[in-house]
């Protein structure tokens, strides 16, 4: 199964077409995503049998992000053992998690402001969570996931690394450094939940290419492991890591320019697309 938005409304996808959840549920199940979310079960019940025959044509430029408003975003440090070599780091021991706050969500094609200083790319798998729960466990952790998307954890590196130590999540949290998109699919619909392919271009050119199944902490670890802590909720994203290719870390060092397009791309979820202008002047 595939869903979205369009419209900021809850929908779902298939073969080229767009099923209005609200709609063709006869108002039963709701239109804002993190509310169709948090009745997942009956999501997946209704998709089962859905009646198609009201489902539009789809039309890719009015798709919005899977989750336009996610209470809670979390974002995964250096899960990628050449990503973490590159970055000059011991991988790590436990997962390092770090916030992008929900303001900067945006949708799989966007137009995006850069700000003054040094904005870099990371291309990311991203966990929408569906079911959530606390304190789960390992095996239970595929289960509290609704669906796997295509993400960029845009940063800006100046802000991100000032101070000591280094704060890194308003360097994250631009308006549009979080698209996401351009829909979900269940982990089910995909051949291999634990080896997901995934990569970028900017203007044309590779900059990233990697797999799931060579992070340091997989997609159920880092579930089980975040809810141990925070309560996960329906809706919640997860970015899950990038791995080695990042601008910063390039000799010399590249970052993105006006001008300049982005594009990323995750086997089952599609591709998003980043155009980048020159912010305005504070």
């Amino acid at each position: 199964m595939r869903f979205g938005t369009q419209g900021g409304r809850f929908v779902l996808l298939a073969e080229g077409r767009v099923l209005d959840v609200h709609a063709a549920s006869g108002g039963d199940l709701p239109q804002e995503p993190v509310a169709a979310l948090e009745r997942w079960d009956d999501v997946r019940a209704f998709a089962a049998s859905a009646d198609w025959t009201a489902a539009e044509a789809l039309d890719q430029s009015r798709l919005g992000p899977p989750v336009p408003h996610p209470r809670q975003v979390f974002a995964v440090a250096l899960n990628y053992r050449p990503h973490a070599a590159e970055a000059g780091y011991v991988p790590p021991e436990a997962p390092l998690l770090f916030t992008k706050f929900p303001t900067c969500i945006t949708g799989p094609v966007a137009t995006v402001e850069l700000p003054e200083g040094k904005v870099d790319w990371e291309i990311e798998v991203v966990a929408v969570i569906g079911r959530g729960g606390y304190r789960l466990g390992k095996a239970q952790a595929w289960d509290a996931v609704a669906g796997i998307t295509c993400g960029q954890d845009l940063s800006e590196r100046v802000l991100q690394l000032a101070g000591t130590p280094a704060q890194f999540s308003l360097g994250k949290s631009y308006p549009g450094f979080g698209p996401t998109g351009p829909v979900a699919v269940t982990p089910d619909e995909l051949p291999d939940r634990d080896d997901i392919g995934f990569a970028s271009w900017l203007d044309g050119e590779p900059l990233q290419r990697g797999r799931t199944s060579e992070m340091i902490f997989p997609v159920d670890e880092l579930v089980a492991w975040l809810s141990g802590v925070c309560p996960l909720l329906p809706g919640d994203l997860v970015f899950t890591g990038t791995p080695a290719g990042v601008g910063n870390r390039m000799q010399p060092p590249r970052y993105l320019e006006p001008g300049q397009t982005l594009v990323s791309r995750v086997e089952g979820a599609g591709e998003i697309r980043q155009h980048f202008v020159a912010g305005k002047a504070k």
